[in-house]
């Protein structure tokens, strides 16, 4: 007999807005070879000769002006989320995030204490990538094979594609822009490097990355194809909201260095369609479910900046999906489904 428990993984905040914290927290997220998959000697340098000698400070003050009196609201969106999970399932439900103070293994050993040892985890990402779900399924295997090993691990895929995700994320939309006279809505995602898309091809060279690829329905690197998923979870937005083909468009935020990222930029895109004459712009964040420094800061802020520099008038922030009840339920539905296959587990 197994009791099961539930993960539910974030990726993490500074424990305050201040240069020490942000520092430590950008020492670690950069570090992470899935993040910056350089050999560890170029990691070091780059990381902790360059990066760490000169963001911290710039990225504590945009921290400040997002920050909540409750904390970050990152983890305070997330805590507020797994609270409505854990009242809608018979299981525990634990909250972690990849970084910083809130640490994979507190998590874990918060179920175990509970008697759990079958835990499914949950990284909070409904597109794989590398740099998010992988690096989650990898630590955590670590930390269990060095201190839980009686605890069975189940992992959770990309839920990009499911249905009632879909229909949750349309709704969202479809509720922020009722009564709203837009003219094009941005579907903006995080950024990943090219490379990263390759690394994660298993078919070992299929990936033509030539946007073309990616709209091929049945092809087995999909799974773990980050450019792909985001593609298709806006065309099922899109077919679910019925919108014309040229009222919206797929673009990826927050790039670092220069090697070629995903493309079309958001920031560059808002630009253009700015100056093209663009007046009424409505832009959704679909890689995150929580609100988060690159959607409260990055889109909210500096994206609305730049659209009213070149011209645009009206620029409509969707939410992410945050606390909200159909969200969870969602998740809770994940949980059910892996609970269902064994019924010999206990609760």
């Amino acid at each position: 007999m197994m009791k099961k428990g539930i993960l539910l993984v974030n990726l993490g905040s500074p424990d305050s807005p201040e240069p020490k914290d942000v520092k430590k927290y950008l020492d670690e997220f950069l570090m992470d070879e899935r993040v910056i998959d350089l050999p560890t000697w170029a990691r070091t340098i780059l990381v902790k000769g360059i990066i760490l000698n000169t963001r911290p400070k710039a990225s504590a003050k945009a921290y400040k002006k997002i920050w909540w009196e409750q904390g970050s609201p990152l983890i305070v969106l997330s805590e507020r989320l797994q609270e409505k999970v854990q009242a809608k399932v018979n299981y525990p439900v634990a909250l972690a995030m990849r970084y910083g103070s809130m640490t994979l293994k507190n998590g874990i050993q918060e179920l175990v204490d509970k008697g759990c040892t079958a835990i499914k985890t949950i990284p909070l990402y409904p597109q794989f990538a590398m740099a998010t779900t992988e690096t989650i399924d990898v630590k955590v295997d670590d930390i269990v094979a060095e201190y839980f090993p009686q605890v069975t691990i189940t992992k959770t895929p990309a839920f990009y594609n499911r249905e009632d995700y879909i229909n949750v994320l349309s709704n969202s939309i479809a509720e922020r822009l009722e009564g709203l006279d837009y003219e094009h809505i941005l579907f903006s995602y995080h950024g990943v490097p090219e490379r990263h898309i390759r690394k994660s091809d298993i078919t070992n060279g299929n990936c033509k990355m030539n946007g073309k690829c990616c709209f091929k329905m049945g092809s087995k690197q999909h799974e773990f194809c980050y450019r792909h998923q985001c593609e298709i979870t806006t065309v099922n937005v899109a077919k679910k909201l019925g919108l014309k083909n040229d009222t919206y468009s797929t673009t990826f935020q927050s790039r670092l260095g220069f090697d070629p990222w995903l493309k079309p930029y958001t920031d560059r895109t808002i630009e253009r369609m700015g100056k093209e004459g663009t007046k009424k712009m409505a832009i959704v964040t679909p890689a995150f479910v929580s609100d988060c420094l690159e959607t409260l800061e990055e889109i909210a802020m500096e994206g609305e900046e730049i659209f009213h520099e070149v011209g645009g008038k009206e620029f409509t922030v969707i939410p992410c999906l945050n606390e909200r009840d159909d969200f969870a339920q969602v998740l809770a539905n994940m949980i059910e489904e892996w609970a269902a296959l064994d019924e010999t587990v206990a609760v």
